[in-house]
């Protein structure tokens, strides 16, 4: 969630007057840590995996599902076991897990307590050290509560009782008409991030995700849940001139989207061109992996026509003003911006051979004088542009302890202020200062699923498929433009069967040389010939190739599954990396177990996780075919959750013939 300083948070009048002031030393940090770093080399190969979970709170009399808001109870005896763990790391218990708040007051965030190595070995440990995490964190719960891997809940800011315990929506920090700021994160720089947002925007945010039209929905649905008349702010009046979009769900608030939840993986590369290859190459796996992680289709108590959280975080933080939006001319502010903090990356940043300026094919917004400062110190210009970019933005959180001169060559915090409130599908991570990390990557698109299992076959199949990148020298590069379009495509309801998705056609080209590979694919096994050697500007014809003959639509089933002889297949390409390590038969097992469920997950044969909830909600027998979740149907659901992630309910639709 970014940086959780301590001391005194400055309210936007006062924070924006050290905007510029804050840019200047993040980039002379910056620049002090690649200068100092960039040649670092041989890093070892780790990863690490982020769950973030809902303490839900069942309320059996009344048949209540609710968020419980113990958040601090809770951590503080978690890190107790993570503190006598790191003072004891030889004992049995090892340091196994550690623990972090997140936006939410009802959300935890679990990781690993040491990264995973670059061994395969310690990929088979992924899922039982998750199973701990999970186990651990219910330890400190009360009996009614139950640590929950759901992307979004669907009551949340439902009129009623939604919370343990119930406050009502009067909240001086988002002002919204739904949820209380007691939802939010006590921590100050929770609270002020929101206000600050709502401050710097000149409104509130403004999150409208298309209602699902049910056989008995209204049309147009106009939601009667907005409270029209409130005059506790100012900001009450904006649902009703015309922020609330008719057909759509409206919501008000931050915690609509960062009280959301994912599975994150971040990777240590050996160096700093090897952290910048797989940010670009991983880029264009988030849209598919998105897809195929849908697990939110409900919002404030109504079913909706999306199936990912994505974009209503984007809209849950978008701070840009009138101008910024492109809605009045720039007066106040320097720049049109085209998306919210909180988007799809805008470019490449990889000097790999492979690219082309070509793919670079948005209209990036930068600032030009400090992408200049940049490359006049030495940086080259696809990275410059890229932080130059990031740093358009406005920190939104400045401490007033922070802004005592600082040693920039020690610490990277002015940096990381705006770094980490780029909330982008790929993150490029430099080293901290003083530390024996190295240059990573950060994976951000995925929604979090059910079951342990599901979480820990998405992680090892990304991890996989960075190996295959590194090993074969993969290239997924098609123009950016086309990564949004699929950004936005991942959203629709059952995209994962009904949509196709711009992928590249030959993923096998190296170095600037183009190889003309035959690919013969069978039972997920690949032998790849290299046929003929083409230089990069030239196809079998002699005649230029154009980037648009670089790439096609294709369906998730045959990116991941492959396409017979046309493409090979993500899972075929992975398998074949395995093999050429001689991996051992009961490991080769337990991979083949994760891969075989990402495949069916593709084909459809294999529910999302989003498809399964809707069709849970369609089919309850309290469902009046209106698109509406009522507190029994959600009760229903959440505890239903709770077998299947026990392993106490059979769910073929969403988990196949894989146990839990």
């Amino acid at each position: 969630m970014g940086l959780l300083s301590l001391g005194t948070p400055l309210p936007w009048e006062e924070a924006k007057n050290y905007a510029d002031y804050i840019r200047h030393h993040g980039i002379k940090q910056f620049l002090w840590i690649y200068h100092k770093l960039k040649d670092k080399q041989n890093d070892c190969l780790l990863w690490g995996d982020e769950v973030e979970y809902m303490v839900i709170a069942f309320d059996e009399e009344n048949k209540n599902a609710k968020l419980s808001l113990r958040l601090y109870e809770i951590l503080n005896e978690l890190q107790k076991e993570e503190e006598a763990a790191l003072k004891n790391p030889n004992s049995d218990k090892m340091v196994k897990t550690s623990w972090k708040p997140e936006y939410g007051a009802y959300m935890l965030e679990g990781t690993p307590g040491v990264p995973y190595g670059g061994t395969l070995k310690e990929l088979l440990q992924v899922e039982s050290n998750m199973k701990y995490r999970r186990q651990l964190a219910a330890k400190y719960m009360k009996p009614n509560e139950v640590p929950i891997t759901i992307a979004s809940f669907p009551r949340l800011g439902c009129q009623g009782q939604f919370l343990e315990p119930h406050y009502e929506p009067k909240g001086e920090a988002s002002r919204s008409l739904f949820v209380p700021d007691e939802i939010i994160n006590p921590h100050a720089r929770f609270p002020t991030l929101t206000a600050n947002i709502r401050k710097r925007r000149g409104s509130k945010v403004a999150i409208n995700m298309p209602i699902f039209h049910d056989i008995k929905t209204p049309k147009p649905f106009i939601d009667p849940t907005i409270p029209r008349n409130r005059n506790l702010f100012p900001e009450d009046k904006e649902a009703a001139e015309g922020m609330a979009l008719p057909d759509h769900i409206y919501m008000d608030a931050m915690v609509f989207g960062m009280g959301c939840c994912c599975l994150q993986i971040t990777f240590q590369a050996c160096n700093i061109e090897e952290a910048r290859r797989l940010y670009d190459q991983l880029a264009n796996i988030g849209p598919i992996m998105l897809a195929l992680s849908a697990a939110a289709p409900i919002y404030r108590g109504y079913l909706s026509d999306v199936d990912c959280r994505w974009n209503v975080i984007a809209g849950s933080v978008d701070d840009r003003t009138k101008e910024e939006r492109g809605l009045e001319p720039l007066k106040n502010n320097r720049f049109v911006i085209n998306k919210s903090r909180y988007d799809s990356i805008d470019c490449y940043i990889s000097t790999d051979k492979t690219f082309k300026p070509e793919y670079n094919d948005l209209d990036l917004v930068y600032d030009k004088e400090i992408c200049k400062n940049l490359m006049d110190n030495g940086i080259d210009e696809l990275l410059a542009r890229h932080v130059a970019h990031l740093f358009i933005r406005d920190p939104l959180v400045i401490f007033k302890e922070s802004l005592e001169e600082q040693n920039d060559e020690n610490v990277s915090d002015h940096f990381e202020n705006i770094q980490s409130t780029n909330w982008q599908t790929m993150r490029f991570k430099p080293p901290p200062p003083n530390s024996n990390i190295g240059w990573r990557v950060e994976f951000r698109s995925m929604e979090i699923q059910i079951t342990d299992f599901e979480n820990a076959a998405f992680a090892v199949f990304i991890v996989l498929l960075t190996r295959a990148i590194l090993s074969y020298g993969l290239n997924f590069y098609i123009p950016i433009s086309k990564v949004d379009e699929n950004m936005k495509m991942a959203h629709r309801r059952d995209a994962v069967l009904s949509e196709k998705f711009w992928f590249r056609k030959n993923v096998f080209e190296k170095n600037n040389i183009m190889y003309d590979d035959y690919v013969n694919v069978d039972n997920d096994n690949i032998s790849i010939q290299q046929q003929n050697v083409h230089n990069n500007n030239n196809s079998l014809d002699n005649k230029s190739i154009s980037i648009e003959d670089e790439y096609e639509q294709m369906s998730i089933d045959n990116i991941i599954n492959g396409d017979g002889d046309k493409f090979p297949g993500l899972i075929t390409l992975i398998n074949h990396y395995l093999e050429s390590i001689n991996i051992d038969i009961e490991s080769r097992c337990i991979l083949g177990k994760y891969l075989e469920f990402v495949k069916k997950k593709a084909k459809g044969e294999i529910q999302t996780t989003a498809k399964w909830i809707r069709e849970f909600v369609r089919s309850h027998p309290k469902y009046q075919q209106d698109s509406v979740v009522t507190q029994e149907i959600n009760y229903d659901l959440m505890k239903t959750i709770e077998k299947i992630q026990k392993g106490e309910a059979e769910t073929p639709e969403l988990l196949g013939n894989f146990k839990v």
